[in-house]
């Protein structure tokens, strides 16, 4: 098992809300879990979707499934119930279930830009 991959109790706990029945005819939807896996991986690791390991199957599969989740809202269910399952189990303080996206803009200089630069080059050009 890797890093970022679900346990079978973790899989058990959240199984109904990815899997889907097929309709139809035609090619066998692909194993969900490991869709999943894919997707926690590949937000864990901050790698992009073309680097995905091939376990996980095609990347292009994996970031489909992944936006089809996000567009119907199956991820927020799903870390609902897992951050209820944690409640329920004491192992997690609700004051601590916080997101924070500050964003902070950095000086020039913290990009190595010489003091007192106004963007422009610090050398005439001869014309």
């Amino acid at each position: 098992m890797s890093r970022y991959e679900l346990t079978d109790e973790q899989w058990n706990l959240i199984s109904d809300l990815v899997e889907r029945p097929r309709r139809g005819r035609g090619r066998p939807r692909r194993n969900e879990k490991t869709l999943l896996n894919g997707v926690i991986w590949v937000l864990c690791s901050g790698a992009a979707w073309r680097d995905l390991p091939k376990r996980y199957g095609p990347w292009q599969t994996c970031y489909d499934r992944f936006r089809s989740w996000q567009r119907d809202r199956t991820l927020d269910m799903l870390l609902e119930r897992l951050r209820a399952s944690l409640a329920e189990k004491g192992l997690i303080d609700k004051s601590t279930w916080v997101v924070d996206a500050t964003n902070i803009r950095a000086s020039r200089a913290a990009a190595g830009a010489k003091r007192g630069s106004r963007g422009r080059s610090a050398v005439p050009v001869a014309v």
